[in-house]
């Protein structure tokens, strides 16, 4: 279920690797709830081996960069941006960055949960962009990439901590030809390469497109979208994030914002599907994620909506199930608002609703098809569970919750038969 991770951890820019000991493993980089900035001075680990990847350990810190480590020594106690790590020859490489002051560089580990230490920066790399991402060939051979608005990639010599410069492209993707934003990541797939990357020609960066090569150094053709984060918090801006094969299955991991802000975002994953060509289908952002669809007849938190319209948020709230609660919603400036949910099983009938919500106006039950199957009358400033009669309805289906009113609160609702 979305997001993947406990509500505590707010990790974004996800890159996924599968590493030697068959583990799933989850880098990004780490915002904290209510602060008003991208990142921290911070980084965390988390691995599955749950084929649904719906059970994650939490490794901790594995990289810091505060006062008292200094881990960057030549920028210390600097914000850290999006990271990406590899295995290579028994050992494990992390390379860092800072949005703050461009640095890039790489830490080293034993184990895929670190601690990474020994940092140093990436000659050529350092100052030239954010956002790195380390490839392994089936060769052996590594590269690297980089950058901001246009890609840059050089192949990694065998120290993993310096790069060929005879090999360095500067241009592999660009804002002008393939939308390229940043967080760009590779992987390959039956002799074909996939560039995954952060789009802006939706008009924001919130697209994960891809684009393809017959050779990780391009050139590239940019393919299509894979996932989209639109919608999902009112302040939303950017996407970043990777795509993994894990147990046979592949999966896009993403990240979406929170607090109706641009940070306090939280990694998220779906399943993707190849066509016989290799191309890849866009696919829908969702509520049950890698999981199975929702059971409608359990308590079901409001804050897993998939998408919102209007003044519709996530907020922290001590009355939440997870400490949070579906915020302010309702109508002013705007016709109505809206929560979305995708997808909720309602196995062989639904006949009743019930809401746990607090606030002043009307809540629509709507389903697939834009059907009203009830509707709820609210009127309270403390929270109350309201209960109604809904049109039956049946099977595997989207629902969305409409608001009409003033300053309506959710924390969770649920079906009966």
């Amino acid at each position: 279920m979305n997001p993947i991770l406990k509500r505590e951890f707010f990790v974004p820019d996800p890159e996924a690797h599968v590493m030697p000991d068959g583990r799933l493993y989850l880098y990004g980089s780490l915002d904290i709830s209510g602060n008003n900035d991208y990142c921290s001075r911070y980084q965390r680990v988390f691995s599955t081996d749950d084929p649904k990847l719906e059970n994650w350990v939490d490794h901790g810190i594995c990289y810091a960069n505060d006062a008292k480590t200094k881990e960057v020594w030549w920028s210390p106690d600097i914000r850290l941006s999006a990271p990406d790590c590899i295995h290579k020859d028994g050992k494990y490489y992390m390379y860092i960055c800072s949005a703050v002051t461009q640095i890039e560089g790489v830490a080293t580990a034993d184990t895929p949960w670190g601690p990474f230490k020994n940092t140093e920066p990436m000659e050529i790399a350092n100052g030239d962009g954010i956002d790195p991402s380390v490839f392994v060939d089936d060769d052996g051979q590594a590269y690297l990439f980089w950058g901001q608005f246009s890609l840059r990639g050089a192949r990694l010599n065998p120290d993993m901590k310096s790069l060929d410069p005879s090999t360095l492209n500067k241009r592999l993707l660009t804002d002008h030809e393939h939308g390229f934003h940043e967080g760009a990541s590779l992987r390959k797939r039956n002799g074909k390469y996939y560039m995954v990357y952060a789009d802006i020609t939706r008009g924001k960066p919130t697209c994960m497109s891809y684009a393809m090569a017959d050779n990780p150094l391009g050139p590239y053709k940019k393919m299509g979208v894979i996932v989209d984060n639109v919608d999902c918090d009112p302040g939303n801006w950017n996407n970043h994030g990777s795509i993994e094969e894990y147990k046979g299955q592949w999966y896009v991991f993403y990240h979406r914002s929170s607090q109706n802000s641009r940070y306090n975002r939280r990694a998220c994953a779906e399943k993707i599907y190849f066509n016989e060509d290799g191309t890849i289908n866009e696919v829908e952002q969702t509520s049950q994620g890698t999981s199975d669809p929702i059971n409608a007849f359990e308590p079901i938190d409001a804050t897993i909506a998939c998408r919102m319209k209007g003044n519709c948020y996530i907020a922290p709230s001590k009355d939440g199930l997870n400490g949070e609660v579906l915020f302010d919603c309702g109508g002013k400036n705007f016709k109505y608002d809206w929560a979305e949910y995708k997808y909720l099983n309602f196995y062989d009938g639904a006949t009743e609703f019930s809401i746990k919500v607090k606030g002043t106006g009307k809540i629509s039950v709507v389903t697939d098809g834009y059907q009203t199957i009830g509707e709820v009358v609210i009127n309270g400033e403390d929270y109350t569970e309201y209960k109604v009669p809904v049109t039956s309805v049946s099977g595997i289906k989207a629902l969305w919750l409409h608001f009409y009113g003033e300053k309506i609160d959710v924390i969770e609702f649920k079906f009966y038969k």
